[in-house]
């Protein structure tokens, strides 16, 4: 009956090509519909089919636009995934273009990163914008839970897909979700004969396009299945979790040409698909062309890296090597002045600590090293990596190596706080804190110490071991963009909160590092250097949360160390002048 509204019908044969079923299907079921009123003699649709069809028009629809797109590097640092171009047209432009096509009008967009760049949706297609200020934490489960109530009769659309043909319909008679006839070795779900969505274990089922659409009566399953998902259990799932029932999916298959639809994760998926997109002109591709002198289409194999806690990173191939690429992250150029960064590189450059980057900008922080093979971070819950890492740290600090800028963390603690412009702390009792963090200046300051280049970033991850040439793993210490002038006893706190030791676990880091022979006013002082660390990070996470970037406990824990270490250096320290 769709088909039949849908286009000039001339034959049952045309039936079966437009509407893709068998004619022996199209046959009896041409007589069914005649037999039951809904198609007359000419087999034109009664008035009856058409109320039938009236309705199951489709009443709205929620495209998810939130996400980051992590994968989409080195795009993601510009544009939104929703925005990108594929022949001159953005994605979202097209979808909600398509949307209109069939009569659904009521759109809501999910937004999320970079939203503002969004709000043109709504005077240019009457659009209304959800906001999604955990975009950066949580999956699409979270995005579409925000837009559950507006469920039912509704078209599902991720905004990272082009579609090649209209994917919508004017009627729409029951629920689906759409998977492409090509397998994946990713997807959960195959199709069985029966045209059911079945979840699978061992991957290989059918590729999941994430285009859904749900009708009333399992609207009604889902949207209290989205809420109930909404926790922080499973702030990383997808919403397609919400339309489970044990071992199948709430809705039937549609299935597609897996050509007909593709969704662009990857800058070569959008390559792939127009090698002419504007959004392929990226910066960082420019400067890996310009550094390694090769053509842009000659970088391949471009896959993300874990998002650091500063930066994003990637993996490309070029001229038949592995590289990585460091591109800064939200709001760095305030955190960190790269000026100083290609300082310490300057002054570390041969010395076996790390590899010398391929290219480094003092500018803007882009930095490109080789990728090494067989790497892996330090474990900070293996005694042996530990021991290893702190056997590093006292050989880098024996250099005694100089730069002419210093890390002061009382100033970066006032720094990190005055980039909340204005904005009260998320703690209560914030102001007390810091009071007493800030009386520990005088003691720390007049402590033993033998100022040099040190780390300041020193954490587990930081600490890379790799293949060496004969075979034997070597250990290497990455990253010193925070480096500077300091106390490097530092460094042992700045490891230990990382990890999120406690007192036993980081007494037993400093007697590591010191061999078993640190000197009790030296402990008072790493103690108090844990609790104005604790404090600078915890700053330091409120400015990121500021721009929409969450550490959850992480944040929560180094403003704890703030707090708790304050008190117990003050018992060292009374101690220490008892003794004395």
């Amino acid at each position: 009956m769709r088909t039949i509204a849908g286009g000039t019908f001339t034959s049952q044969r045309q039936l079966a090509a437009d509407s893709g079923y068998s004619l022996g299907v199209v046959n009896r079921s041409v007589r069914s519909l005649r037999a039951a009123g809904y198609l007359d003699k000419n087999a034109r649709l009664t008035e009856k089919a058409r109320l039938e069809l009236e309705a199951h028009r489709p009443r709205n629809a929620v495209i998810l636009a939130a996400g980051f797109g992590m994968r989409m590097v080195p795009i993601n640092t510009s544009s939104p995934k929703a925005l990108l171009e594929v022949r001159g047209e953005r994605l979202i432009d097209r979808l909600i273009r398509q949307l209109h096509a069939v009569g659904v009008t009521d759109i809501t967009v999910v937004v999320g990163f970079m939203k503002e760049s969004l709000e043109y949706l709504i005077d240019e297609f009457g659009a209304e914008l959800i906001v999604n200020p955990d975009y950066a934490r949580k999956n699409n489960l979270h995005s579409l839970a925000l837009a559950s109530e507006r469920i039912g009769g509704t078209y599902i659309v991720p905004c990272d897909l082009w579609c090649e043909n209209n994917p919508f319909s004017p009627y729409e008679p029951y629920s689906w979700y759409m998977v492409a006839d090509t397998a994946d070795e990713e997807s959960s779900v195959r199709v069985n004969r029966k045209m059911e969505l079945i979840r699978r274990s061992d991957g290989g089922g059918n590729r999941m396009i994430g285009i859904a659409y749900l009708a009333e009566p399992e609207a009604e399953a889902v949207r209290p299945a989205l809420r109930a998902l909404d926790d922080e259990k499973h702030v990383e799932d997808l919403w397609e979790r919400a339309l489970y029932q044990k071992d199948r999916l709430l809705p039937r298959a549609r299935v597609v040409g897996g050509a007909s639809v593709v969704e662009i994760n990857t800058y070569e998926q959008l390559r792939e698909l127009d090698a002419g997109s504007n959004h392929l002109k990226s910066d960082a591709m420019a400067v890996i062309g310009a550094a390694l002198g090769v053509r842009q289409e000659q970088i391949t194999d471009i896959s993300v890296l874990k998002k650091g806690m500063t930066n994003r990173s990637f993996l490309f191939s070029a001229g038949g090597e592995k590289y990585i690429m460091r591109v800064p992250g939200e709001g760095t150029d305030k955190l960190i002045d790269r000026k100083n960064e290609a300082a310490v590189y300057g002054v570390i450059r041969g010395r076996g600590l790390c590899e010398d980057p391929v290219y480094l900008n003092a500018e803007n922080g882009c930095k490109i090293t080789r990728y090494l093979d067989r790497t892996r971070v330090c474990d900070p819950n293996d005694s042996e990596d530990v021991r290893r890492c702190m056997e590093k740290l006292r050989g880098f600090h024996a250099m005694g190596l100089t730069v002419p800028h210093t890390f002061d963390i009382f100033e970066q603690i006032e720094f990190y706080e005055s980039l909340w412009a204005g904005s009260p702390s998320a703690y209560r009792d914030y102001r007390r804190t810091k009071e007493n963090v800030f009386s520990l200046r005088d003691f720390v300051e007049g402590a033993e110490k033998d100022r040099c280049l040190t780390h300041i970033d020193a954490v587990p991850d930081n600490f890379l071991f790799c293949a060496g040439p004969d075979g034997t793993e070597e250990l290497q210490l990455i990253d010193g963009e925070y480096s500077g002038m300091q106390d490097p006893h530092v460094d042992i706190a700045m490891f230990a909160i990382y990890s999120l030791y406690d007192r036993r676990r980081l007494d037993g880091l400093i007697d590591m590092y010191f061999e078993n022979a640190c000197p009790a006013m030296i402990r008072a002082k790493i103690y108090c250097y844990v609790s104005m660390c604790g404090l600078l990070w915890s700053n330091w996470c409120e400015y990121k949360r500021n721009l929409g970037v969450e550490y959850g406990e992480y944040s929560l824990r180094q403003y704890r160390y703030a707090k708790d270490y304050f008190a117990l250096a003050r018992e060292l320290m009374r101690g220490g002048e008892a003794m004395a």
